[in-house]
């Protein structure tokens, strides 16, 4: 994966640069390479999911291609819930496209009014013979533009909260799907606006139960959100080998400033907390893939720590570059405003910490109620 990343991912990200399209180039290195099947069980063309390869190829690619990593997660929050919750027609129909990169998928969650509070969502989906009619907005859509297909969910019962959540599938060029608008991050990736309007989506295309749909968004989540943190491990290692290259080639007062302790203290911040967050993410991982059930804790806690480890290691590399570390064009100037989104996306950093406290909270109450048993 460090190869492909290197030898192929590199030089077309650096010849595209930044940019708020996916290109096809970029998708056929990826297709060739295989790396979609890792999302994906053996019968449907995968090589059977895996939380700990996906982390290790999101920290590959991340270090080189925000397109890239961008790609590859939605692939992975669009193809899961048909993984979890699809049905043999819908797997046999979807799966094998998506491991094989022939299509690309992406994942419709948030709302202008709905981002962490998703029972507070807006958009609905009503019964009407064997469709459902879709009307809403959902933005911030990762992928949203160049997107074959994607997962959106709507309300079906707007009186349960989380609990009237269904999940469906869409595809492009159904007829009252629209692209709002494109949106400009300050690191650029395809990022829109979805609309649906009276959008009818076959009832053949819910993914599980009526209602079921917020269950099948946490387990998605539950994988993916360990992922970002392996992305921001990619990311602060990218800042880490930019820092320590500069530094010793760097000369003040006749010296490299490697040789000052206050850079050289910087440096070992810097990778000290690099392993910290790279233990957390692949704890998370393993576990998954051990199949020790719901991972939420660690899954949120390699999320919020690995993501805020990026930013601190990044800020400390730009630091150390002094001047040039805040141009216009500098990798490191770059990966500073990279770094800024992951702690965002996903749950924010202070979500994950309210999950972690909520469970920590509620093993403690479960002990507490054994005991006095």
């Amino acid at each position: 994966m460090e190869r492909l990343s290197r030898e192929k991912v590199k030089p077309l990200a650096e010849q595209y640069g930044e940019t708020d399209e996916v290109p096809q180039e970029i998708i056929d290195a990826m297709k060739e390479a295989g790396i979609f099947r890792i999302l994906f069980p053996e019968q449907y063309g995968g090589d059977g999911v895996s939380a700990v390869k996906l982390c290790i190829a999101r920290e590959a690619l991340s270090r080189f291609s925000v397109v890239a990593d961008v790609t590859l997660a939605m692939q992975g929050l669009g193809g899961y819930p048909i993984v979890v919750a699809g049905d043999k027609e819908q797997k046999e129909k979807y799966l094998p496209l998506l491991a094989g990169g022939d299509l690309l998928s992406t994942y419709a969650l948030t709302e202008p009014g709905a981002g962490s509070d998703v029972a507070s969502m807006e958009s609905t989906a009503v019964k009407d013979g064997d469709c459902y009619i879709l009307n809403g907005t959902k933005r911030f859509i990762s992928n949203g533009f160049r997107a074959d297909m994607g997962v959106v969910f709507a309300k079906t019962d707007r009186d349960r909260g989380n609990r009237g959540i269904s999940a469906f599938i869409y595809t492009k060029g159904m007829e009252g799907l629209s692209i709002r608008k494109r949106i400009k991050l300050m690191a650029l990736h395809d990022l829109v606006e979805l609309q649906f309007t009276d959008c009818r989506v076959p009832a053949t295309n819910m993914l599980g139960a009526e209602n079921g749909g917020f269950k099948t968004a946490m387990q998605t989540l539950d994988l993916l959100r360990m992922s970002v943190g392996a992305s921001a491990l990619g990311t602060a290692r990218a800042a880490l080998d930019l820092a320590v290259r500069f530094s010793l080639r760097r000369k003040t007062f006749g010296n490299p400033i490697s040789s000052y302790q206050g850079v050289s203290f910087k440096l070992a911040d810097m990778a000290t907390e690099l392993d910290a967050a790279r233990l957390l993410v692949y704890r998370a991982a393993d576990l998954m893939d051990k199949g020790a059930g719901r991972v939420t804790k660690e899954s949120s806690m390699a999320k919020y720590y690995a993501t805020e480890m990026a930013g601190r290691v990044v800020d400390m590399a730009v630091q150390i570059h002094g001047g040039i570390g805040v141009t216009r064009g500098m990798d490191v100037e770059r990966l500073f405003r990279e770094a800024r989104a992951p702690r965002v996306y996903e749950g924010t950093t202070e979500i994950q910490k309210m999950v972690i406290a909520n469970l920590i909270l509620r093993e403690a109450k479960e002990r507490e109620g054994d005991q006095q048993s």
